[in-house]
């Protein structure tokens, strides 16, 4: 052919070409004529015949066979097709010897327009083959057991291992079935697999189960399995084989973890400190212990949770004085324990004193000795009941959390015959860190709990009072302690013209920020409302102050690092006026107050809803409604009509429904309301105020029209120096007289008509006079020199006290007198 022969080191180039440097084979290019066009340096090391001694020559002579013609020509044609070929072919190597070579022939391709063909070849090395003496040892010392059963599942065969594993000889098993020789280990669920592995063909791994054997019977292991069949030349199934190998290790590491997140739901799942530490022993019996005793530090179940030590404070108590907090055993009643729950005691296991609380390590006696000697003379009630009961074996793992000693956990067995092992500590101490957490968490929120509480319930009234225009009573239920107190509040405030002030709110949140805030709106609603402001405008000024709290609250928490601020409260303030039965009232995000009218119908005021305190910006709008007297005026916090169902329009027909008494006496109408809304623990704060109205008849008020002269101030201090001695207040009839003089010349002085003067005999003797001026009064201190400017100077020393409020047509000035003997 005229193409050039060169040695084939071909390059990486798109092409025929590439293929043979992919490749470790030996490999060369034929012509369709058979001559070689191209050798590899594989070929050449392959065969010993170099490039140059083999290019443009005749591949036949290269084969150690009879070249066949008629074979030759059909694999030609079928590479042609595209198929290629491969087979066993002997190769003459250079010095003489045959090699027989995997052949393969590429599909035909063109170089350079002439067809060609590429040819590969590795040497066929012998196998290695293995001796039955080999495969017998293979078998026999393998580290995973091995059985052959028959088509009866009777032991055929069984290595070494296996024998070792069941601890029943060799010659035993032979011809007998499993469950003939372990009946406890499962065997007729295994025997269930081999017969649907010899029905189905179809193999089964992996098969994990529990078991025993004679080798160590009183240790339950882990084992895996796994089932195949077998098939004979003629495709029929003989047997079966099974492997097993011991898991045990595997099992118990499974069985831990599984222990551990179980534990992790089940023990702490309420911030009670004696719950969770009799979650823990709940948990631990029977499957980790026979008899388990958490005993806590006396300081963990008090109130104030202080005084348990850390162990780098300095020295510890020479006794640890604890509590049984919870016990758990697997007989009835208990029987081997000494202590019950609430008893003082002060266990350790002998001979180790308070220094295992300190260390913190756990106390392993994996055989525990009634006899021993340190027992006998520290422990001898307890030794008696460790040898009655058969107690074994013993775990003890101090409880601590934070760094803080909380007391002490033990275990023990005694149904259960094994011995607890290192393993066992690690799980105890796992168990006893997961519950020391909980109770180290309950103890600090009952502590903090506790003095929420103490906190809300001091600054809630502790006496309320509503004079003669309100007969009133409260009742007030603290939120669900894993909740946290809320910051509700209701107060009932004494205001002149003997009106009287109710409010109720309720602070968003929880805890003793809530608290606190509580605290602090109602004190300024106190002040606000002794400056007698009208509902709406108290309410705005509300509004700004828990604005300004939330931005004060918010600098500081920045500043420290805290998530607690002030974020806003719903308020409803109310103010009932006796003389008029009107009741003036505003509301800021709180629901409406609760009427119910002397004949017994219930309703609800519709009254403007305004903003919940804290948003800023938006306005307050107040009704004024008229009660008739004895009607039932509540006011009430959201926890009361939303209970568990989260239906307010249901709580409120709940509601109506209880107060549709308005004759009961109103203290037990109160509390059996609560109990009927609110039967169990909720997770908000509840209170409920309640009012009976009274009206202040013509015999407690009177007034005069003052004329705009001051010679009528004689006849007016006159009439009402009467109207006190005819209400038989002859004691007060001078002061009467110099405080009326002084406020009606005043105000004929300085104001503007119409003057009207009014007395109001009530828990106080109230003097009013009303001017259609909006001057405010100003108390002078007068010099010496002075001719005037002493008025209100002495109304304030003979008053119990004084001020004014503004009316839509003016103000009012007013001084109260206490009545003596009232």
């Amino acid at each position: 052919m005229d193409s050039p022969r060169e040695d084939f080191d071909v390059p990486t180039t798109v092409g025929p070409h590439h293929l043979l440097d992919a490749s470790s084979d030996a490999a060369a290019v034929l012509s369709v004529e058979g001559d070689v066009i191209g050798w590899t340096r594989g070929a050449e090391a392959l065969l010993g015949h170099p490039a140059a001694a083999v290019l443009g020559s005749r591949a036949a002579r290269l084969l150690a066979m009879r070249v066949d013609p008629a074979r030759a020509a059909g694999v030609a044609e079928r590479c042609r097709s595209g198929m290629g070929w491969s087979g066993l072919v002997p190769l003459r190597h250079l010095d003489g010897r045959s090699v027989v070579v995997d052949l393969r022939v590429s599909a035909a391709f063109r170089i350079r327009g002439t067809e060609c063909f590429l040819v590969s070849a590795r040497e066929q090395r012998p196998q290695w083959t293995v001796g039955q003496s080999v495969l017998d040892g293979f078998l026999t010392r393998s580290p995973i057991g091995m059985a052959v059963m028959d088509r009866d599942l009777r032991y055929v065969w069984l290595n070494d291992t296996l024998e070792q594993f069941g601890g029943v000889p060799r010659e035993q098993r032979l011809g007998r079935r499993l469950s003939e020789l372990l009946p406890g280990l499962q065997g007729t669920a295994i025997e269930g697999l081999m017969r649907k592995v010899l029905t189905t063909r179809e193999p089964v791994t992996d098969y994990e189960y529990l078991g025993w054997s004679w080798s160590d019977p009183h240790r339950q292991r882990a084992y895996s399995t796994s089932f195949f069949p077998l098939v004979d030349p003629d495709d029929t199934v003989t047997g079966v084989c099974y492997m097993v190998s011991d898991v045990t290790e595997r099992w118990n590491a499974r069985q831990l973890l599984s222990m551990v997140n179980e534990a992790g739901t089940r023990i702490g799942t309420t911030l009670d400190v004696l719950r969770t530490a009799q979650e823990l022993a709940d948990f631990a019996v029977p499957r980790f212990a026979d008899f388990v005793i958490v005993d806590l530090l006396e300081p963990v179940l008090s109130n104030e949770g202080h005084g348990t030590w850390l162990p780098d404070a300095g020295p510890a108590p020479a006794r640890a004085v604890m509590r049984r907090a919870a016990l758990r055993t697997v007989r009835e009643g208990s029987p081997e324990a000494v202590a019950r729950i609430g008893d003082q005691v002060d266990f350790l296991p002998p001979p180790h004193g308070v220094d295992l609380l300190i260390s913190g390590e756990p106390v392993l006696i994996p055989e525990l000795d009634p006899d021993d000697p340190h027992w006998a003379a520290e422990q001898p009630a307890r030794t008696a009941r460790i040898r009655e009961f058969g107690l074994h074996t013993l775990i003890s793992v101090p409880m601590r959390a934070r760094n803080t000693v909380l007391g002490i956990t033990t275990f023990a067995r005694s149904l259960n015959p094994l011995s607890f092992e290192p393993d066992d500590v690690l799980l105890a101490q796992e168990l006893v860190a997961r519950a020391a957490l909980c109770v180290d968490n309950a103890r600090r929120y009952t502590r903090e709990h506790t003095a929420a509480v103490t906190l809300q319930r001091s600054l809630l009234p502790q006496a309320l009072t509503g004079g003669t225009a309100l007969e009133v009573a409260s009742s007030y239920l603290p939120a669900d302690a894993s909740d946290g107190v809320g910051g509700d509040w209701f107060d009932v405030i004494p205001l002149s013209g003997a009106r009287v002030g109710l409010v109720v709110g309720d602070v968003v949140g929880h805890g003793l920020n809530a608290a606190a805030s509580m605290g602090r709106l109602r004190t300024a609603v106190q002040t606000l409302a002794d400056m007698d402001m009208p509902p709406d405008e108290l309410l705005a000024h509300l509004d700004d102050l828990v604005l300004r709290l939330g931005d004060e609250e918010s600098t500081g928490a920045v500043a420290e690092g805290s998530s607690d601020t002030f974020v806003g409260a719903t308020c409803l303030y109310a103010v009932y006026d006796p003389v008029t039965r009107r009741c003036s009232m505003a509301r800021a995000g709180h629901p409406p107050p609760v009427v119910v009218s002397p004949d017994g119908h219930v309703h609800f005021p519709e009254i403007p809803v305004g903003p919940p305190l804290g948003l800023g910006g938006m306005a307050f709008e107040a009704t004024e409604i008229e009660l008739a007297e004895g009607s039932l005026f509540g006011l009430y916090t959201d926890g009361l009509i939303e209970g568990a169902d989260q239906d307010v329009e249901l709580g409120m027909a709940r509601l109506r429904g209880a107060l549709a008494c308005p004759g009961a006496d109103l203290e037990t109408l109160c509390t059996s309301a609560v109990q009927q809304l609110v039967p169990v623990p909720q997770p908000d704060d509840i209170a409920l105020l309640l009012a009976r109205t009274h009206a202040l008849g013509t015999g407690h008020v009177v007034s005069w029209d003052v004329p705009v002269d001051p010679a009528a101030v004689a006849d007016v201090r006159s009439e009402a120096v009467r109207q006190v001695v005819a209400w038989g207040y002859d004691e007060l009839a001078t002061t009467t007289e110099l405080i009326v003089s002084e406020l009606v010349t005043n105000a004929i002085r300085y104001a503007e008509p119409p003057i009207r003067l009014r007395l109001l005999r009530d828990a106080r003797l109230t003097c009013e006079v009303a001017d259609a001026s909006s001057t405010a009064p100003r108390l002078r201190h007068a010099r010496s020199t002075d001719e005037g400017g002493r008025g209100l100077f002495l109304v304030a020393q003979l008053a119990h006290r004084w001020g004014a409020r503004y009316t839509g047509e003016g103000k009012i000035i007013w001084a109260e007198q206490e009545i003596p003997g009232v």
